[in-house]
């Protein structure tokens, strides 16, 4: 298959934060569009743009020879491809599936095992970036799979972000993935400490950030969100919920491995506090909320 705006009809499941941005670069450039959100209204700005509504991911699926899925949980991903009225049910053989959901590696290579059984094309394609990312279509899309399969799919990839690598067979995206969530819970940690220690010594939180901001600490979460937590703003472009949701993937998968990561068990700990305290729809800046 060679993929084009001319030939191919692209499916996208999940119009979330993310979802809606990343399907509406694949409009823009030209792609015929058909959508399925579990809540209709997310899709309206792609409907009135000429993107096709279905009332299911199996028709999605039927109507689309690409079909792209940005859902929430592990259990949504399963449903979605492999439920009744299903992805992996409906899509005619030779199209191909890209899971850009953070989700489960061992799920990953069921859903290739059985697209492979039907004689689809699999890829679990999971992203890093955020809302922003995805708005300006920087998002890094860590891709597992065969060369083959990830040759044919670069085209739309490539509308929707700017450092995409393919990191080996089916679940190695997910792995990789992992591995990104287990560096953003430590610096997450760093940054709401360090911050917290900036205020508590009475120094000014604002005046600490340009200094630091620079230097070695610097990073994109302390610079980006680190303004946020001192401003008091939680507005979320990831989830609490959802990274929670990530950390206990990677540590399950971890200790499955015989790897123990005492920091990222530390800041799940700590996410689930503040989401217990009411936080759990807050941006991931709200770790700063369990130092207050």
């Amino acid at each position: 298959m060679t993929i084009s705006p001319e030939s191919t009809r692209v499916g996208f499941i999940g119009l979330g934060i993310m979802g809606q941005s990343m399907a509406g670069h694949l409009q823009k450039a030209g792609y015929e569009l058909h959508v399925y959100n579990r809540t209709r209204s997310k899709a309206d700005a792609l409907l009135q743009g000429g993107a096709q509504w279905h009332d299911t991911p199996g028709e999605v699926a039927a109507s689309s020879d690409v079909v792209i899925t940005m859902v929430g949980y592990p259990a949504d991903v399963e449903d979605v491809y492999l439920g009744s009225d299903g992805i992996i049910d409906n899509a005619a053989a030779g199209s191909y599936l890209i899971d850009m959901t953070t989700s489960e590696p061992s799920l990953a290579v069921r859903i290739a095992e059985a697209a492979a059984a039907k004689g689809l094309h699999s890829l679990d394609a999971p992203v890093s970036g955020g809302d922003v990312g995805a708005k300006n279509a920087k998002l890094s899309i860590m891709v597992g799979g065969s060369e083959a399969d990830f040759a044919v799919v670069r085209p739309l990839l490539d509308i929707m972000g700017e450092n995409i690598r393919l990191q080996g067979g089916p679940g190695a995206g997910q792995h990789t993935k992992m591995c990104n969530q287990i560096v953003v819970a430590g610096n997450m940690l760093a940054v709401a400490e360090g911050l917290t220690y900036a205020r508590k010594s009475g120094l000014d939180p604002e005046e600490v950030l340009k200094s630091i901001g620079t230097g070695a600490a610097q990073s994109f979460l302390l610079n980006g969100l680190g303004p946020k937590m001192i401003a008091g703003d939680f507005a979320p472009g990831f989830f609490v919920h959802h990274f929670i949701k990530d950390m206990t993937i990677a540590l399950k998968e971890a200790e499955a491995m015989g790897a123990e990561l005492p920091g990222l068990r530390t800041a799940k700990g700590l996410y689930e506090k503040v989401a217990g305290e009411g936080a759990s729809e807050d941006g991931t800046q709200a770790l700063i909320k369990a130092y207050d």
